[in-house]
């Protein structure tokens, strides 16, 4: 018995080889996340999706009993926006007497404090700021 190598994952592949018959589009089977369309749909998507919190952002607002109203998120989410629009990585946004430290790329809340922990006022590792 002989294992063909040849890396055919469907028929469809193998017609194309060997029949000449072009691979059909059906569903599931073509790569959007690759192409240009997928690429700028991902791009809507992060901007219309809330940010997501890391585990470290959601302990810090857990351990200091912070709550984020409505119009706080919006805001949050809104800043993000502006952000990504100007080409920023990674950014401090404030809201009210809260800071978040958010990596626009991934829409990701990287780290969050209150007025109490930002002490010295200074932050490091971003390459822009909003204020919301």
């Amino acid at each position: 018995m002989t294992i063909d190598k040849s890396g055919f994952l469907s028929i469809e592949q193998v017609q194309g080889k060997y029949l000449g018959q072009t691979e059909k589009v059906r569903g599931g089977n073509t790569n959007i996340q690759n192409s240009d369309f997928g690429k700028i749909l991902s791009q809507i998507e992060n901007n219309q999706a809330g940010v997501k919190f890391s585990k470290h952002a959601s302990n810090r607002l857990s351990d200091r009993n912070i709550e984020l109203t409505q119009d706080q998120m919006n805001r949050l989410n809104n800043a993000r926006n502006q952000a990504n629009a100007k080409g920023i990585n990674e950014s401090l946004i404030l809201v009210d007497q809260l800071a978040f430290i958010v990596n626009v790329k991934s829409n990701t809340v990287v780290t969050a404090m209150d007025s109490q922990e930002t002490g010295n006022n200074v932050f490091t590792n971003i390459d822009g700021a909003v204020i919301a």
